[in-house]
């Protein structure tokens, strides 16, 4: 399961665009290099108390798309599920996960963890990663949300990462022209949108490769941020 993932220095250059909408925009800009500076560029699991909320992309007035800050592990009922929660199979969102389904976002990164090492594109683009969300609820009565990030059987050179019950798993890396469809909130969450997800994140997904160890590798990337 991926527990750890981020976005690297070069987004806070105003002259390297990101490539994603709506990070592009001035405001969404300046609230990702704040968040970077905060985190250091790294999206881990929210503890208690939410204080490391991490940016999401979410469909926003139909077509658009808007930036903002999200819990991760998914809240059932407004609170933090007692159970895993910060990962989602692709092959079991249609059954375990079906409500969240139905309401999804991307995950902009550069990179993720897994199999202590740390996985990038060849050139270092950004990316997205699939993710189902629920509202949580906050304590002055107010509602955020909160995030899963989907995954998917590991292929190509991410394929070398096998857990202890003998699987592959990587995050589920969805290419631009995908991202519409994944966001639709007018598309239902079903079997047919899996596999057309599925099928579509197979090239990115093989482009993938390890650069070498998670705790070194993430160290120089936060070091190079300003």
């Amino acid at each position: 399961m991926c527990g750890s993932y981020g976005l690297g220095g070069y987004l806070t250059d105003e002259d390297r665009p990101i490539g994603l909408d709506p990070l592009d925009e001035r405001e969404n800009r300046e609230r990702i290099a704040e968040w970077v500076r905060d985190w250091s560029g790294k999206a881990n699991t929210t503890r208690a108390g939410g204080a490391n909320l991490n940016p999401i992309i979410i469909p926003s007035r139909g077509t658009s798309r808007a930036l903002a800050f999200a819990w991760w592990w998914l809240h059932i009922d407004g609170k933090p599920a007692p159970f895993t929660a910060f990962n989602s199979r692709d092959d079991a969102l249609v059954t375990k996960w079906h409500s969240s389904f139905q309401r999804r976002a991307l995950l902009p990164a550069t990179w993720y963890s897994e199999g202590g090492k740390t996985w990038r594109l060849p050139d270092d683009r950004a990316f997205a990663i699939a993710a189902i969300t629920s509202p949580r609820e906050l304590d002055d009565g107010g509602s955020g949300l909160s995030y899963s990030m989907v995954t998917r059987h590991g292929v190509g050179e991410a394929a070398s990462v096998v857990s202890a019950r003998g699987e592959s798993r990587m995050p589920l890396i969805l290419p631009r022209e995908v991202h519409d469809a994944w966001l639709d909130p007018a598309r239902s969450g079903d079997a047919d949108l899996v596999a057309e997800m599925q099928q579509a994140s197979e090239a990115i997904s093989r482009e993938v490769t390890a650069e070498g160890s998670a705790t070194t590798a993430q160290a120089p990337g936060a070091a190079t941020l300003f």
